[in-house]
């Protein structure tokens, strides 16, 4: 049988509020709008600005978030930042810290406005991308 590959088109998030949440979550992540919603929209888009990762599709649902996540994004600062000024930032967006269990770890456990939550990792894209090729070439214990 041969080999079929998928692609993600997007990944969609139920909230009461699509477009507050997609206007948070595009300037946490420095994003757009895919299209500038019109009112009683029903969905919106973002998307990176130089299209390098999956959009997110902010969908309204009619409930409240009951439960913890059954999954959930992590993300990273940028090369030109570090965790504690991403944390800062989050915060002052409107961010929550959460408390699902996760002891004493080196990442944040964090919520959006609609009680979403996330992780906020400590290594920058590059310090991630460097320890991922230093376990690559070390050497089998």
């Amino acid at each position: 049988m041969p080999c079929m590959t998928l692609a993600v088109s997007q990944v969609t998030i139920d909230s009461r509020d699509p477009e507050r949440l997609a206007r948070w979550w595009a300037d946490v992540l420095g994003w757009r709008l895919v299209w500038e919603p019109v009112p009683d929209d029903e969905e919106i888009e973002i998307a990176p600005v130089d299209g390098s990762a999956t959009n997110w599709l902010f969908v309204r649902a009619p409930d409240e978030k009951a439960v913890k996540n059954r999954w959930h994004p992590d993300i990273r600062p940028g090369d030109d930042s570090d965790q504690a000024t991403e944390l800062a930032r989050l915060l002052t967006l409107g961010a929550t810290r959460v408390d699902i269990g996760q002891g004493d770890v080196p990442w944040h456990v964090l919520a959006d406005p609609e009680g979403n939550e996330f992780c906020l990792l400590h290594r920058t894209v590059s310090e991630a991308a460097a320890a991922l090729a230093a376990e690559s070439t070390a050497p089998p214990a």
